[in-house]
């Protein structure tokens, strides 16, 4: 996927991780005027295509290299789909 879009993810955007949440889930408190992006686009320098290439955005605003993947837990057995 890299490459392809910047993706926007949930966190509020901070310069570092220094009060980052310990536990891996999303930074959701303090100013969030600005977002996260993640990977590099299309047209990103090739040392920015990669997953820790983190850069920030205005959450409303709308550019053809940013975008968004749609995720789904999966739970093994519980899930009909996938019965294994």
């Amino acid at each position: 996927m890299h490459g392809n879009v910047w993706q926007w993810v949930e966190d509020c955007y901070e310069q570092g991780y220094k009060g980052a949440p310990a536990d891996g889930s999303a930074k959701q408190d303090g100013d969030c005027s600005l977002r996260v992006i993640r990977g590099g686009s299309w047209n990103s320098y090739p040392g920015r295509l990669r997953a820790a290439g983190r850069d920030s955005s205005v959450p409303g605003s709308r550019y053809s290299d940013n975008g968004f993947r749609v995720a789904r837990t999966l739970r093994g057995k519980e899930n009909p789909i996938f019965p294994w």
